[in-house]
């Protein structure tokens, strides 16, 4: 078949220098990767995974794919999450578009970040609810999409913890003083502080202690978790919803148990990881004291972003530093606003000190 009418497409993607490809930078100082804790770099699943499970399901849950090392793992990381309960989805992408496509009725309201993450967005997009984003943290902004909702039906404020393209955290107890002022139900994405986030890496939402106070927690596996997967959190009433509604989970293959023992030995493994969280933390200061040439932006968090406008000078920034064997990529408009083009260095508990001096040495003299 002539495949020619994708030309067009490609094409723009090229003029703009913002065409993309795979590329594996083997052997190279990782400054790029979600592995914050270092949990599949070092092999530490494993180390403790028992060889003889199944890497099939045979089925969706509602047929014969439901298994009792799926139900106790979901108790696990509920009880861990202080939650009601919650429900194990395939991928963090699966679990936000399957909860936003499905929860929300025609009539209501979907109040959203402007930088929420393309999988919310995309689950935003398949509801039929009426949906409005907010700029970025602006509590202002958010109180006055609010105010100005339909009040006779359900409204949701969606939003991420730490933002994985800015590394900023979301004000949580101001904006669930807003959701509760105006009635609004909550959805929290904690995918980038689920294992970071808190003492014992539980999230933003716990550390706050708002857990008792959101309709529905994403706690996604595929970062700091070191394996595959994510949950949602809710109430019993949320589970019994989803099982019946979300075409993400009645649909899908089910995780197989080899995949679901990998969850749960993180859940018993990254809570005692207090050593690697304090080492970033460390290493998150070293950096934000470097005095670097370019504009950062301002992040606690493990994602440290650097901005260099334009893709074609981000892209030479980010060649340079791969150069000198530094695992870093550039984060190109149209993934980013145009003019905002950035370098997204993530640090971790396996970079050391002699490491993040490097990199910073390096953005000094660009």
């Amino acid at each position: 078949m002539n495949d020619n009418f994708l030309d067009k497409k490609l094409q723009g993607r090229a003029d703009a220098n913002a065409l993309r490809s795979l590329i594996v930078n083997k052997n190279k100082i990782d400054f790029c990767s979600n592995d914050y804790l270092g949990i599949v770099k070092n092999k530490i699943i494993e180390k403790s995974i028992p060889s003889n499970l199944s890497h099939g399901s045979t089925g969706s849950r509602l047929l014969s794919g439901n298994y009792t090392l799926i139900e106790e793992t979901e108790k696990q990381i509920t009880e861990f999450h202080d939650a009601e309960t919650g429900l194990i989805f395939n991928s963090g992408y699966d679990a936000n578009t399957g909860l936003l496509s499905s929860v929300p009725q025609k009539n209501d309201t979907i109040i959203y970040d402007q930088l929420s993450h393309a999988s919310l967005r995309d689950g935003i997009r398949l509801s039929l609810a009426t949906s409005f984003s907010f700029l970025h943290n602006d509590l202002a902004d958010l109180e006055k999409k609010l105010s100005s909702a339909d009040h006779q039906h359900q409204t949701f404020v969606v939003t991420e913890s730490v933002y994985s393209m800015d590394g900023d955290l979301a004000p949580l107890d101001k904006i669930i003083t807003l959701c509760e002022k105006y009635n609004a139900a909550l959805i929290v994405d904690e995918a980038h502080a689920t294992g970071v986030v808190g003492e014992r890496g539980e999230g933003l939402v716990q550390k706050l202690k708002l857990q008792k106070k959101c309709f529905a927690r994403i706690h996604t596996f595929g970062k700091a978790c070191g394996v595959h997967g994510a949950i949602i959190l809710g109430s019993q009433k949320l589970k019994k919803y989803l099982i019946n509604f979300s075409r993400e989970f009645i649909y899908s293959t089910s995780l197989p148990p080899a995949a679901v023992e990998a969850i749960a030995i993180s859940y018993k493994t990254f809570p005692e990881m207090e050593k690697e969280r304090n080492h970033i933390h460390k290493l998150i200061s070293i950096f934000k004291n470097s005095n670097l040439k370019y504009k950062t932006l301002l992040s606690d968090t493990p994602i440290q972003i650097v901005i260099i406008p334009g893709n074609e000078e981000v892209k030479k920034a980010a060649k340079t530093l791969q150069e000198n064997n530094f695992d870093i990529r550039a984060i190109l408009y149209p993934t980013v606003p145009k003019g905002q083009e950035r370098l997204r260095i993530v640090l971790h508990a396996f970079n050391t000190v002699k490491e993040v001096e490097g990199v910073a040495k390096l953005l000094m003299n660009l």
